[in-house]
């Protein structure tokens, strides 16, 4: 199994796992990027909480779902979006107006849109939750 994108590969496991209305999953390898999205989506109440397991290899987590996801995916490219112009990519990614999130790399680490909206950061699109 070829992994070229480690985030993409979590949040369509997550998001398999969630449609088969299972109430936890595994995620291989555990990755920095990774465990911060996550971390964002639990502190959104999209997801429980989760750990990290070690085997011989790369690290998984260990996740569990609460069933709050609806649909959830990385956005590629990845944009790059100035402060200005969230509205444009909520209307594409999100189905309706404070609806779901955009998690967004900024200077100052990762952060929802409405966080970078708030605190006037522009940054680069990573996904979408909702």
């Amino acid at each position: 199994m070829v992994l070229n994108d480690v985030l993409a590969n979590a949040m369509s496991n997550i998001l398999n796992n969630e449609k088969k209305g299972k109430d936890s999953c595994i995620i291989r390898p555990s990755a920095k990027l990774t465990k911060k999205v996550l971390e964002i989506m639990k502190d959104h109440m999209y997801v429980g909480n989760f750990e990290e397991v070690k085997d011989g290899k790369g690290n998984v987590l260990k996740l569990n779902l609460l069933g709050n996801i609806n649909k959830c995916g990385v956005i590629k490219p990845r944009h790059a979006v100035k402060i200005n112009n969230f509205e444009k990519f909520e209307k594409r990614f999100l189905p309706a107006k404070d609806f779901g999130i955009i998690i967004v790399s900024t200077t100052k680490g990762l952060m929802t849109h409405i966080e970078a909206k708030e605190k006037g950061f522009g940054g680069k699109l990573l996904a979408y939750i909702y």
